[in-house]
């Protein structure tokens, strides 16, 4: 490599002056597109307490699935490139990027779920790059039905942002669940321990 002759400093020339300290931004806000469970603000915040809603947004060439495999082995929702007219609809979400690994961690980054980028549209007609979760192909199972406490989480957060009605019934309210029977199992164990207080 040939360094400029102009870079070259000579004995009797100036002292180069330091570099200013520069001021730095803070890091951009994460953008993250929501169809699932997560669009509940209340469990959003519960992992990434810096989050704010910036609307609703679509997005096109997907379709929503129930089908994802949990570690429960009950299914949750999944964004489905079907590569037709089928649109998801969901919830942006803006949230400091240090909160970013406890989202991963929660949503099964390498366990189910993988990373990915996506362009949506939101509510006023703009495009944007957003953070999404993504079912990988190996945990895909069209067999499974949701827990029906995590189908509430999503009609919690379908009406809590107002999606369409329409959408709402066709894609969330028809999905049939089942019962959790770790359920039965928790409250049983809060009715013993609210027995033992009394």
């Amino acid at each position: 490599m040939t360094v400029p002759l102009r870079t070259i400093v000579r004995p009797g020339d100036p002292p180069i002056e330091p570099l200013k300290k520069t001021r730095t931004a803070p890091p951009e806000p994460v953008v993250y597109f929501a169809y699932g469970s997560n669009m509940s603000t209340a469990r959003m915040r519960k992992r990434t307490p810096s989050c704010e809603p910036l609307g609703i947004a679509a997005l096109p060439g997907y379709a929503l699935r129930f089908h994802k495999r949990s570690r429960d082995k009950s299914a949750k929702c999944n964004a489905f490139a079907s590569g037709n007219n089928n649109t998801v609809i969901g919830v942006l979400f803006r949230f400091d990027p240090a909160e970013r690994a406890k989202l991963d961690e929660a949503e099964g980054v390498g366990a189910g779920y993988e990373r990915a980028t996506v362009t949506v549209i939101n509510e006023e007609g703009r495009r944007r790059k957003a953070l999404i979760y993504l079912a990988t192909p190996d945990y895909i199972d069209d067999s499974l039905k949701p827990y029906g406490w995590y189908k509430d989480f999503v009609l919690a957060g379908a009406s809590e942002h107002g999606l369409p009605p329409e959408y709402i019934a066709d894609y969330i309210e028809s999905v049939e669940a089942t019962h959790d029977p770790k359920q039965d199992t928790r409250q049983q164990a809060a009715g013993r321990a609210g027995q033992s207080r009394t």
